[in-house]
């Protein structure tokens, strides 16, 4: 089914790369006009060409999802670009190593800036517009560590759980508005971040997968077309898990 986010206006954030580039473009051959926003400006571009590529409007546009001034710079740059905000994926985020006894301070903080102060920050930028025409799609990407955390990466499933507290509360408050507030969990999946990752924890994750494998991202971006689709008005705060039997929920 083509053209079911015919009309829309999207901002994908960490859309340079992996999951967010992938469904900013899934988003494009649906109909809709698709912002990316990226850290990297060059990474943003990319993408954004390839939503042109399809037929719409693509632009690009940096910044750092944990920075106050700069979320609310580039949002308020879409908005004049594109007239509105519809769907916000905040998918931007980060991965990092260490067991809790020997993980630096900065590291945590570090974490918890990027991959749940960032969704906050960027919903909030967004709902005020969303609010006011009364329809919006808010699209968190998760982590399936979220719900069953992970050796070696105490801070990165804290973050991912709080972005499916954050979420669900947000649910609550926005529901009734025409607004929907839904989580993705993905799995392990083939993107530069978790191929960064140690050889021993890839291994040792990708072991206990009853699917056997990890996913690519265009198993994930679907779930997002869903989401953010007419078919999927009736999720709401819900957690979507792509994640090949890791987490059977």
């Amino acid at each position: 089914m083509i053209g079911r986010l015919e009309g829309k206006r999207a901002l994908v954030t960490g859309g340079g790369r992996g999951i967010g580039e992938a469904i900013a473009v899934a988003f494009a051959r649906e109909g809709a006009n698709v912002a990316v926003l990226d850290l990297t400006l060059s990474a943003a571009e990319a993408t954004a060409a390839k939503v042109s590529a399809q037929g719409r409007e693509g632009i690009a546009v940096a910044a750092d999802v944990s920075d106050e001034g700069q979320v609310e710079a580039a949002v308020a740059h879409v908005v004049e670009a594109l007239g509105r905000i519809d769907i916000i994926v905040n998918n931007a985020g980060i991965d990092t190593t260490s067991v809790v006894a020997e993980m630096p301070t900065a590291m945590w903080d570090q974490m918890m800036s990027v991959n749940l102060r960032g969704v906050f920050l960027c919903t909030r930028a967004v709902l005020p517009g969303m609010m006011k025409r009364r329809y919006g799609r808010v699209i968190n990407i998760s982590s399936q560590l979220g719900h069953k955390g992970a050796p070696e990466m105490a801070h990165y499933a804290a973050a991912k759980a709080g972005v499916i507290g954050f979420t669900r509360s947000l649910a609550y408050e926005v529901a009734r508005l025409g607004i929907t507030a839904n989580a993705i969990c993905p799995g392990p999946i083939e993107t530069e971040l978790f191929r960064a990752l140690p050889e021993a924890w890839k291994k040792r994750k990708l072991s206990e997968l009853p699917i056997g494998r990890a996913g690519t991202v265009d198993e994930i971006a679907p779930t997002a077309v869903l989401l953010a689709s007419d078919e999927g008005a009736y999720y709401v705060g819900a957690t979507m898990n792509p994640n090949g039997g890791d987490v059977m929920v």
